[in-house]
């Protein structure tokens, strides 16, 4: 698997993984799924397009003899970067592929951003997606913040009680010196 910086060239094959393995039918062969709580789609190649036209803001993605299998999007907010759009194409889930996104977006901000936290919101009632970021060491915040109802662009709620979690990990934790 080869992980690298995407390009708009790349915006609608990215949107059509993300829609993939998170909405609709196709997205239930993988546990990532919002399909239950969302219907519409996730994102678009515009939007995407347009996000990585912003200095602070990327997307890496992943890839396997040149097909595209995941992704994760990310943005510079001062000292702290916000993960988000962390994809696994369905049918590749649970073979290790999120973590090793997760840890490339972390690298790149820590390294090129010299960012020194991680933050994501997650739909809050998503447990077992929670439960893996918490076993990747992020910490879950009492902070909770609206969902974006109104915005087909984000897709259409089943529901009228959604509301993201928040999740913050320390991406250079304080060396202890031993005496």
């Amino acid at each position: 698997m080869i992980i690298t910086k995407a390009n708009e060239k790349s915006a609608e094959a990215l949107s059509n993984l993300v829609n993939s393995a998170f909405r609709g039918e196709s997205s239930r062969q993988g546990w990532t799924t919002e399909a239950d709580l969302l219907d519409g789609q996730r994102t678009d190649a515009a939007l995407l397009a347009e996000w990585m036209e912003s200095p602070d803001r990327l997307i890496l993605k992943a890839e396997a003899h040149g097909e595209l299998k995941g992704c994760v999007s990310l943005e510079k907010l001062g000292t702290r970067a916000r993960l988000g759009m962390l994809t696994v194409s369905p049918e590749l889930q649970n073979r290790g592929l999120g973590r090793q996104l997760l840890i490339a977006a972390e690298k790149f901000a820590e390294s090129q951003w010299q960012c020194s936290e991680m933050e994501m919101q997650v739909i809050q009632g998503r447990d077992s997606l929670v439960d893996w970021y918490l076993r990747c060491g992020y910490q879950l915040m009492p902070e909770t913040r609206p969902f974006p109802y109104g915005n087909p662009r984000m897709g259409l709620p089943k529901v009228q009680t959604l509301t993201f979690v928040v999740l913050l990990k320390s991406l250079n934790p304080p060396v202890s010196l031993q005496q």
